[in-house]
């Protein structure tokens, strides 16, 4: 009878054997995956003395302190314009003039006028004068003295309407020239030869000669920082060398309607370097605000609806959620007023990698010591 040959048992044995080991060297490898730390590189940025307070800088253009918006005081067909934008003028220069006709012939009929009250102030003196001789020899009333009185006194009144009537036509003469009454430089034309103006219609602008200033449109939310007497520094877009220092000189008691903003002029002291026109920049710092710190605008994350960044622990090696303050963003990144120190270590890049405690490695600039470093080696040969 046929039996099995005794060397298979010893091979079932060994290939046993082999597939227990395997199982054994599998869940040796799926263990050491499990324990197996992760340590995720990062990009830091350190945080270093903080910076200035918080600036406040507005444009705004150089004007005069005084401008003077200059019109007839009579209407009239403007006939002439002596002056163009630029002219420097003086007191007493002719800027423009208007059709003087009508006001001449206002003149000769106010003559007129008066040529005759002063007539009839003469008959009624004559006429009085004889009242008073008849009078004084009883071959007069006191009635008739009386009304001979009363009508010289009428004829006196009408002649000095007449001569008030003259002086005014003399006045509306003069006013068809349009002079000026400071020392300045013509800013504006606003009427030209031709045009029908009305009594008081702006036709010339002047900026009179002496201090200057800037007025610029500040925000409901800084305007608490503009004072008057505040010192301030102007810079200038035409020349970057040029920087004068001024003072803030009057500030609007409300905001515009539409732009909601104040109204603030700031005086500057005279230089022959600033001229009408020029756009100038007012800079100054906020008095009471804190001093800022800048992060790159890639280290900002948010956690729960708040600004957070993430800071390295440096004994460690761990991030951790810090809330923070934002004052605004400049063009270097983010500007921050509060949660931030000195020295600390922010995460700069793979914020939205980042968990609480999340072990990480830092550049060699700003990594761990080497006992930290020799520590954890041991630490992974142990778990190997």
């Amino acid at each position: 009878m046929f039996s099995p040959k005794p060397f298979n048992r010893p091979f079932v044995a060994n290939l046993l054997a082999l597939v227990a080991l395997g199982a054994v060297l599998a869940g040796c490898s799926e263990e050491k995956v499990e324990t197996k730390e992760i340590v995720r590189p990062v990009k830091v940025v350190e945080i270093s003395t903080a910076g200035q307070a918080r600036a406040l800088d507005y444009s705004g253009s150089v004007k005069a302190r005084t401008e003077m918006n200059l019109g007839f005081r009579v209407a009239g067909k403007i006939t002439e314009r002596l002056v163009n934008i630029g002219d420097r003028v003086k007191p007493g220069d002719l800027l423009a003039r208007i059709d003087p006709s009508d006001f001449e012939l206002a003149v000769k009929s106010a003559e007129a006028s008066l040529l005759a009250a002063e007539t009839q102030v003469h008959t009624a003196a004559l006429a009085k004068s004889r009242a008073e001789q008849l009078f004084g020899k009883a071959f007069s009333s006191k009635a008739q003295l009386d009304q001979a009185t009363l009508a010289y006194d009428q004829a006196v009144s009408t002649r000095d309407a007449a001569a008030s009537s003259l002086s005014q036509a003399k006045n509306q003469v003069a006013y068809a020239d349009l002079k000026s009454d400071q020392n300045g430089i013509v800013t504006a034309i606003n009427a030209d030869i031709g045009q029908v103006v009305g009594t008081g219609t702006p036709v010339v602008t002047v900026a009179v000669d002496g201090e200057k200033e800037v007025e610029i449109a500040v925000p409901e939310m800084d305007i608490a920082e503009f004072k008057p007497g505040k010192p301030v520094r102007a810079r200038f877009w035409s020349n970057d060398a040029l920087v004068v220092d001024g003072h803030v000189r009057e500030v609007s008691g409300s905001a515009d309607q539409r732009s909601r903003t104040f109204s603030v002029r700031v005086s500057l002291p005279n230089d022959e370097r600033v001229l009408l026109g020029m756009t100038a920049t007012v800079e100054t710092a906020a008095a009471n605000s804190q001093p800022l710190v800048s992060i790159p605008l890639s280290a900002l994350a948010q956690k729960d609806g708040k600004d957070i960044v993430w800071v390295v622990d440096r004994n460690a090696s761990t991030v951790h959620a810090r809330g923070i303050e934002l004052a605004d963003f400049a063009d270097d990144g983010v500007r921050v007023t509060g949660g931030l120190q000195p020295g600390d270590l922010v995460v700069a890049a793979g914020t939205q990698f980042m968990s609480e405690d999340l072990e990480v490695e830092l550049p060699a600039i700003a990594g761990p010591s080497a006992e930290q470093q020799s520590a954890r080696a041991e630490t992974h040969e142990i778990a190997r």
